[in-house]
C-alpha cells in the first residue's frame, strides 16, 4: 500500500502524489523521490529474472579468474539496470506530462478511467502476439548467446545493456499495466512480478504469457465497464 496520499480527480479516480510535488517539495526533490522509488521497484521485480540471467554470463566468463568474472557480472549487471533507469526517466516525464495534463483539463480527467481500461486490455492482448513470442524467445536465448563472451569490461557492460533492452521490450506491456493500476501499490506489484518470472522461467512460457494475457484482458474490461458505469 502506498504510503503517500492519493488525490481525489473529476471522474472519479485517484491521482497518485508520486506524479506531484507535495507541500514545499521541489520538482528536484519529486524526481529524486521517484528515482529511489523507481530503483528499488526495479531491484525488487527483475531480480528473480536477472539472477539466472547473471548467473549464466558468470558461467560464460568463468574461464578468467573468480574475481575477474565476479567484477564482470557486476558490470553487466550495472549495465542492465542503467537501461532501467533511463527507462524511469521516460516514465517520469511522461507521468508528469499526463498528471498536469489531468489537473489543467477535467475532460481528460474524465477519460482517464476509461482509457486505463483500455490500455490494460491492450497490454494483455500483446501477450497473445507473435512479436511478444519472439521477445520471450529472444530472452531465453540471451544466456546461450553469451556461452563464449570475451571477458572484456567492454563486452560485459554491452551484454548488460542488451540484456536491459530485450528485458524491457519483453515486459513493457506488463509494467504498463502496474503503472496504470497502480505502482506504489505491493500487491499489484507482486502479482506482475510474479507474471514476468513465471513467463520467462516457465519451461513453456508462451503458455505462461497468454495465461497472465487473459487475466489480464479480464481485467481491464472490468476496469472499462466500471469506469462507463461510473460515468453514466
Amino acid at each position: 500500500m502506498s504510503a503517500m496520499a492519493d488525490a481525489p480527480m473529476p471522474g472519479g479516480w485517484a491521482m497518485s502524489m508520486m506524479w506531484a510535488p507535495m507541500c514545499g517539495q521541489t520538482w528536484a526533490g519529486l524526481a529524486a523521490c521517484f528515482a529511489g522509488m523507481w530503483s528499488a521497484m526495479t531491484v525488487a521485480m527483475m531480480l528473480p529474472v536477472l539472477a539466472p540471467a547473471l548467473w549464466s554470463y558468470r558461467t560464460a566468463v568463468a574461464g578468467t579468474a573468480a574475481t575477474r568474472a565476479d567484477r564482470l557480472t557486476a558490470l553487466a549487471g550495472l549495465g542492465y539496470f542503467a537501461v532501467w533507469t533511463g527507462c524511469g526517466v521516460t516514465v517520469f516525464a511522461l507521468g508528469i506530462a499526463l498528471t498536469q495534463t489531468a489537473l489543467r483539463y477535467a475532460a481528460f480527467a474524465h477519460a482517464v478511467p476509461i482509457a486505463s481500461g483500455i490500455i490494460v486490455i491492450i497490454a494483455g492482448a500483446f501477450q497473445f502476439s507473435a512479436w511478444k513470442a519472439r521477445l520471450l524467445a529472444c530472452c531465453c536465448a540471451m544466456p546461450e548467446c553469451r556461452r563464449h563472451a570475451p571477458a572484456t569490461a567492454g563486452a560485459a557492460w554491452r551484454h548488460g545493456l542488451r540484456l536491459g533492452l530485450h528485458c524491457i521490450g519483453c515486459c513493457a506491456n506488463l509494467s504498463v499495466i502496474l503503472l496504470v493500476v497502480g505502482a506504489m501499490d505491493l500487491r499489484a506489484m507482486a502479482l506482475v512480478t510474479i507474471a514476468i518470472a513465471a513467463e520467462r522461467l516457465a519451461a513453456d512460457g508462451i503458455y505462461m504469457a497468454r495465461i497472465v494475457g487473459a487475466a489480464a484482458i479480464g481485467m481491464g474490461l472490468s476496469l472499462t465497464i466500471q469506469a462507463v458505469l461510473g460515468a453514466a
